[in-house]
């Protein structure tokens, strides 16, 4: 039995582990929103709140790799329990402890959602310096509109009714907070985050599926020759002032131009200063020694995309297996496409359960895929861009991202990381369930033999008794309410059209410009000034 001062040793080390990975988000998160915001446009608070966000999104996406580890963690690898787990009250508190953490944090992300993030984002498009009260009140009215989405969607939680079906709508909304406060109020939580996550899975779709191919394929194909760029670019700005000379000739003898060659006239002035913008950008990225160390770190750069795109065609191939194979052998749409065990070989849960004996490869390979998801989503929001439907809010772009870009790009990362549970389910639903806990199955051994019976040791399933195998949390989270998992079903098959069409446009694209996003036409919000020293 483990000692007090074993335990202890153990506390320490985890909780300095703990520190050190929170440490390296929040540094992590802070250098990325650095990189991206505005110069000119940046602001205290939402850059805080990014940063925050950003590391929640992180920290939360982690959470289940934790999760795995520690119903993982309370069995040896004979199949039998640690001391320290024998006791079913032991392993509840562990239990409960973890989906308390999936709660808390799921709670953070809807308070975020709903009310941080849009009051930041309606103070700052509302901020005056002349009447500051003024701008924080048409805030708090804007924000406190956003609640009321929550509380509507609270109100189709399958709760017990009230007890007074005349009661007024006051008593209900009160009867409501009580049922939140106690063990009710979990599947009311439960239910929101459910039907928060429907709007993450738009976002998977749209930007995880096809940051999964732009950002390997951007990796192997690299990017344009700054000398070849700068050649190109002059000769367009010689061809430019051609066209520019030859119209204003016509009017070299005082007749005016027609209106046809003065709009003509204002393009090619307006083309020009985007390419003369052009040039200066190209001739600051040529000195940069950015430019240079990128050069040298090609090869790496190629072996990391061929990689990165090996991994997605991975997941593209256990997620259409794990979609056909609750297509094939779950109980249909009315249970939700539920499927316990895997009928058809699963590539990513067969590496994953036979990476269990080399401890802790199984554990770095879930923790990594997890952060793919979460970095292919940034890649695709990066070169996407923020659209609403057909139209195209804000980009991201180095040193150039707005204030209010950069709270959109978290709050999706947010929706996008409630999604990624599921997401891993798919690509390996026995490992998610189950980590890589093992339980002994007694066998009755030949009976001319006597009647004696041997233990084997056997990988947990659907088959095993409840006693002997611990689900994790996720896996009971994912499936509270069956609906959401029919909606996620069909959303996989989404994902896995969009990855292909992704792919497609991906690999016809050419090489991207040295500073791609840096100069544009539709300029306008934000000068170029903060780029020329």
């Amino acid at each position: 039995m483990a000692t007090p001062v074993a335990l202890l040793s153990e506390s320490v080390l985890g909780w300095s582990i703990f520190t050190i990975v929170l440490l390296v988000i929040v540094a992590f998160c802070w250098i990325y929103i650095r990189k991206y915001q505005s110069r000119q446009e940046s602001e205290v608070i939402s850059t805080i709140t990014a940063i925050c966000a950003l590391a929640i999104a992180l920290i939360t996406s982690a959470l289940l790799p934790v999760d795995i580890f520690l119903v993982s963690f309370m069995k040896y690898p004979n199949g039998t329990y640690k001391e320290w787990a024998a006791s079913n009250e032991t392993r509840q508190q562990i239990e409960d402890t973890v989906l308390y953490g999936y709660y808390t944090l799921y709670s953070i992300i809807v308070f975020c959602v709903f009310l941080w993030i849009p009051f930041v984002y309606f103070y700052y498009e509302e901020k005056d310096e002349d009447n500051s009260n003024k701008c924080l009140k048409k805030a708090v009215e804007r924000t406190l509109a956003i609640p009321q989405i929550c509380l509507f969607l609270l109100t189709f939680v399958p709760l017990e009714s009230p007890p007074n079906q005349n009661s007024t709508q006051w008593e209900k909304v009160q009867y409501l907070f009580e049922e939140l406060g106690s063990s009710h109020g979990l599947a009311a939580l439960s239910f929101s985050i459910s039907s928060l996550t429907l709007i993450g899975m738009l976002a998977v779709i749209t930007y995880t599926a096809y940051g999964m191919s732009v950002l390997p394929l951007n990796l192997i194909k690299g990017t344009r020759s700054i000398l070849y760029e700068r050649l190109e670019n002059t000769e367009d700005m010689e061809e430019v002032e051609h066209q520019i000379d030859k119209l204003k000739a016509k009017c070299a003898d005082g007749r005016p131009l027609s209106m046809r060659d003065q709009r003509n006239l204002q393009d090619l002035d307006a083309k020009l200063q985007v390419l003369h913008r052009r040039g200066r950008h190209l001739e600051i990225a040529e000195r940069t020694c950015c430019n240079k160390v990128g050069s040298a770190l090609r090869p790496m750069k190629i072996l990391l995309g061929v990689f990165f795109i090996l991994v997605a065609l991975l997941f593209f191939i256990t997620l259409f297996i794990s979609n056909l194979d609750k297509a094939l052998h779950s109980a249909g749409i009315s249970t939700g496409f539920i499927i316990f065990g895997t009928k058809l070989i699963n590539p990513l849960n067969e590496l994953l359960l036979a990476l269990q004996p080399v401890f802790p490869l199984d554990y770095v390979l879930i923790t990594i895929i997890t952060m793919y998801f979460v970095f292919t989503s940034m890649a695709g929001i990066r070169n996407m861009g923020i659209w609403f439907f057909w139209i195209r809010l804000y980009k991201i772009r180095p040193q150039r991202t707005r204030p209010q870009a950069l709270l959109f790009l978290c709050m999706i990362l947010l929706l996008i990381v409630l999604h990624t549970s599921y997401m891993i389910y798919s690509l390996a639903p026995q490992y998610v369930m189950y980590g890589s806990q093992k339980y002994l199955l007694q066998v009755r051994s030949d009976p001319s033999q006597g009647n004696y019976s041997t233990a084997i040791t056997k990988i947990c399933d659907a088959d095993a008794p409840e006693d002997q195998c611990t689900v994790t949390r996720s896996y009971l989270f994912l499936h509270k309410f069956w609906f959401f998992s029919t909606i996620y079903y069909f959303g996989n098959w989404a994902f896995l059209v969009v990855f292909l069409i992704g792919l497609v446009v991906s690999c016809c694209k050419g090489k991207k410009s040295v500073i791609e996003g840096e100069v544009d036409a539709d300029d306008s919000d934000v000068s170029d000034d903060e780029y020329v020293h």
